[in-house]
Parts: structure tokens; C-alpha cells; sequence
């Protein structure tokens, strides 16, 4: 049979490849998606979609434990833990077969099966049917990454979980250990420890959420603690003892090794990028530490072929993903793109309260060299805020002191996922303490305390 040909083959159709397909065919290019598992890849399927779908009943059940000060009345509360999970696997779902939507409506190509780069512009992919072979100039290479698996503490689905069994539990957790205290690990701890596990964190660095500002992530963990988990920093989990119904781990914390003991483990201790069986080192790529190396524009060192997304290294996010795959399918067709910058790129935790964040922190400004004005603002000072019985939290902002640039932000709170985009566009448009200053904010919101953690920077709070 003969190799089908192609302006642009994208491998993987996570938030990456898809957006690299449908960018590349609305600028009339012929596109080829290849797919292995699921389109949507782990972000739409088993990463962010659903986390975030169970993190939603969580909330709600917290909400409605609180029912009393809200003036309502909520008694025999309870929850049902399969169909809290069926209803993030039917959301999955939904927006996972809204892709193959996309695809058809804007021509890519879909081809189910595992793809290898058999030679420059060319790729063979394993399908049911047998292999089929392709050709095209331009080759995207979005195949994600996997959980980190550390020797001794391997996920065995029974006991010890990754993040895909911790989203299809086989039980409910009653006493918990996340090892690892990134968003992923954070997450499920948040998730579960609302649902009424008794959970304990281990994390190796000296904090929590260690990439977030320092200020930021002690005010989480008090937060935390408050609701009854237990953080262990500086902390490692050496080994694992398992048995049929429970784990006993032994924790290494102050040069002492002490034994706890679980029923479930989940292990979240980060990535890495999917680069095996894919070809890429007899094509002569440069791989380091399971990342291919690109440039800003992720060209790799052959020509004709990108790496987007988790596989070529940090920030591991979705977003930073799509933004690269519109970037390339620009490249591709000739027009002038913008490399994406990584710090202007937003991370954002759905765990209670939320983090989020943008830029540098307040150790990372001044080990730059820049002489900072840093300003903040605590919900409690927020009307909307305390409306909503949400006082607990605080908005960061932190300047360069002789331009005025907005260097970083820094979030913890109620929906601060949601408010950090206004400080996105602000750097976007390199914005200054200025014309923050000047822009009037509706009230009442929590985008107000955006506005006054600003003029907090400057010695002009209104509201503290």
C-alpha cells in the first residue's frame, strides 16, 4: 500500500497535539493526528479534566458540611464515592469524543495506533488493521509524559496508586500517604482528606508546593494542617512493606527512619516524557533526562521535526502545551510565531484553598538582582470574599522597584485559578504598577484585592 502523504503529521492528540492539528489544518494544511489510546490524551482523560470534576464534589461536600453557617439546613450528609468517580469519567468522556468532533469538522486526519519515526518525514504506525505508512515534511512529536515511578515504591494499583488509580479507586482510602506535594500529589490529598481520609503528606524539599512562592505555600499548609492533614517536609519514603490490606512505610525525616502505617498509597513524585520506542535517537534527536532538547521555537535538532508539550521538559502544563502547538502549525505554514515564554505561564492548583501563580517569586526576584516592591492583600480585608465565607487567603504582587514591572504573582484562596489571568494579560501587555493602579476593578469581587495588593506594593492600601 502505498505511504498516505501529508503537509504536517502531529504524534498524539493530547492538549498539544490536538491544538497542533486543528491550528495547522484551519491554515489549509493536510493534517494527520496519530493517536495510541485516547484522544484528549492523560490532560483531557486521566489529568486535569477529571481531577478537577472530583475536586468539584469534594468542594460541594465540604460546602454542604458547612451548610449551618450559610443558614441552610443539610443533615445525614454522605457521599458515594463510585458514582463521585462516574460522573469525572462521564465528563472525561464528553469532552474527549468532542475532539473527534473537532478533528471531523476541521479535516484532521484521525489514525488510532502506535506511531515510530522510520526515517526523516516518516512515520509507521501500528494500527488493528496492520501498519500504515506516512510521509510529511513537518513532524510534531506530543506524546506527553507518564508518572515517575521511584525503585521500591511502584504503583501496583492495589494498594499503592498512581494518579489513574487514584481517579478509579478500587477503595476508599481511609488512611492515606501522597508521597510528593506538587499539584498532582496536593491535589489528591486535598480530595480525599475532604472526603474523610485521615491523610499524610511526605514531601522531599523543605515545603510544600515547593515551585510556589515561599509565603504562599506556608499560608497552604497552615490551611492544610487545619483541615486535619498531616505534612511531612524534608521528609522520604525509602521503602515500602505491602501486604494484602495495608502499607507500612518507613519515612526517613530528620536522619531518623520511622514506620507508618496506610492502607493506600498514592505516589506522585513527577514526570517522565514518553521518548521510548518512538525512533527519535536513530534520527540522531537529542534526548536529556527522558526530554528532547528543542529550541525556543521546539525544533529539535533534525530538521522538519518539533517536540511540544511535557515531552520537551518544564513547565509540565496543558496550556503551555496548546500555546506551542499553534506556535509550530504557525511556523510550519510560514508565518512569523512568538516563542512561548515559560514565565508567563500560569500554574495553577485546584487543591483547597487554591494556588496559583505567575512569574518570579519573591526569592527568584531577588536572586535575579532586582531591587523589589512587594505588596499584599488577605481576603479577609474583601467583602465578596467574606459574602462567600471565604476569608482565608492572600493575593502577592511583587514589582520591580525603579520600572514598575509586574515581576510576579502569587495567589492562595478561593478561585484564584480563575483571578491570575489578569495579571497574565498584565505582563502580556507589560503592564505597569501604573496602569494597574489606574484600572478600575468592579465591586464587589475578589478581583478588587488584585487591585489593592498592587497599590499595597506602593504604600497605597485602601482597605487595610
Amino acid at each position: 500500500m502505498a505511504a498516505q502523504t501529508f503537509d504536517m503529521i502531529v504524534i498524539g492528540s493530547g492538549p498539544g497535539g490536538y491544538v497542533a492539528a486543528i491550528r495547522g489544518a484551519q491554515l489549509g494544511l493536510k493534517v494527520a493526528c496519530v493517536e495510541r489510546e485516547h484522544l484528549g490524551g492523560i490532560c483531557l482523560n486521566w489529568g486535569c479534566i477529571p481531577t478537577k470534576a472530583l475536586l468539584r464534589s469534594a468542594e460541594v461536600f465540604h460546602l454542604m458540611e458547612r451548610a449551618k453557617e450559610f443558614g441552610l439546613k443539610a443533615e445525614n450528609l454522605g457521599y458515594d464515592i463510585d458514582a463521585v468517580v462516574a460522573r469525572s469519567r462521564g465528563v472525561a468522556k464528553q469532552l474527549s469524543g468532542g475532539i473527534g468532533h473537532l478533528f471531523k469538522k476541521n479535516k484532521v486526519t484521525t489514525i488510532m495506533g502506535e506511531a515510530t519515526l522510520s526515517g526523516k518525514g516518516k512515520v509507521s504506525v501500528k494500527t488493528d488493521k496492520g501498519t500504515e505508512e506516512l510521509t510529511a515534511p513537518n513532524i510534531v512529536v506530543a506524546t506527553g509524559a507518564r508518572a515517575r515511578e521511584l525503585p521500591g515504591l511502584e504503583a501496583d494499583g492495589k494498594r499503592v496508586w498512581t494518579y489513574k488509580h487514584a481517579l478509579q479507586p478500587p477503595h476508599m482510602p481511609k488512611k492515606l500517604l501522597v508521597i510528593g506535594s506538587g499539584a498532582i500529589g496536593i491535589e489528591f490529598a486535598s480530595f480525599y482528606n475532604t472526603l474523610g481520609a485521615e491523610t499524610t503528606v511526605v514531601e522531599v524539599m523543605d515545603r510544600v508546593l515547593p515551585v510556589e512562592d515561599a509565603e504562599i505555600s506556608a499560608f497552604a499548609k497552615k490551611a492544610f494542617v487545619k483541615q486535619g492533614m498531616k505534612i511531612m517536609e524534608k521528609s522520604m519514603v525509602k521503602k515500602l512493606d505491602r501486604s494484602a490490606d495495608k502499607v507500612v512505610a518507613h519515612i526517613e525525616s530528620n536522619g531518623k527512619v520511622e514506620t507508618m502505617e496506610f492502607d493506600t498509597v498514592i505516589s506522585a513524585v513527577g514526570i517522565v516524557g514518553n521518548v521510548e520506542n518512538l525512533g527519535l535517537e536513530a534520527l540522531g534527536v537529542k534526548i536529556d533526562r527522558t526530554h528532547v532538547i528543542t529550541d525556543a521555537f521546539c525544533r529539535t535538532s533534525v530538521e522538519g521535526l518539533y517536540a511540544i508539550g511535557d515531552i520537551a521538559g518544564a513547565p509540565w502544563l496543558a496550556h503551555k502545551a496548546s500555546h506551542e502547538g499553534v506556535m509550530v502549525a504557525e511556523l510550519i505554514k510560514g508565518l512569523h510565531a512568538h516563542p512561548v515564554k515559560p514565565e508567563s505561564i500560569a500554574g495553577c492548583t485546584y487543591c483547597n484553598p487554591q494556588v496559583a501563580s505567575v512569574g518570579l517569586t519573591e526569592a527568584k526576584a531577588k536572586e535575579a538582582g532586582y531591587d523589589i516592591k512587594v505588596g499584599r492583600f488577605p481576603f479577609i480585608g474583601n467583602g465578596k470574599a467574606i459574602a462567600l465565607g471565604e476569608p482565608q487567603g492572600m493575593i502577592k504582587t511583587i514589582f520591580d522597584a525603579k520600572t514598575g514591572e509586574l515581576l510576579g504573582a502569587h495567589m492562595v484562596g478561593a478561585e484564584v485559578t480563575e483571578l491570575i489571568q489578569g495579571y497574565v494579560i498584565g505582563r502580556q501587555l507589560e503592564t505597569t504598577e501604573q496602569d494597574l493602579m489606574e484600572t478600575v476593578f468592579p465591586h464587589p469581587t475578589l478581583s478588587e484585592m488584585m487591585h489593592e495588593s498592587v497599590l499595597d506594593a506602593f504604600d497605597r492600601v485602601i482597605h487595610m
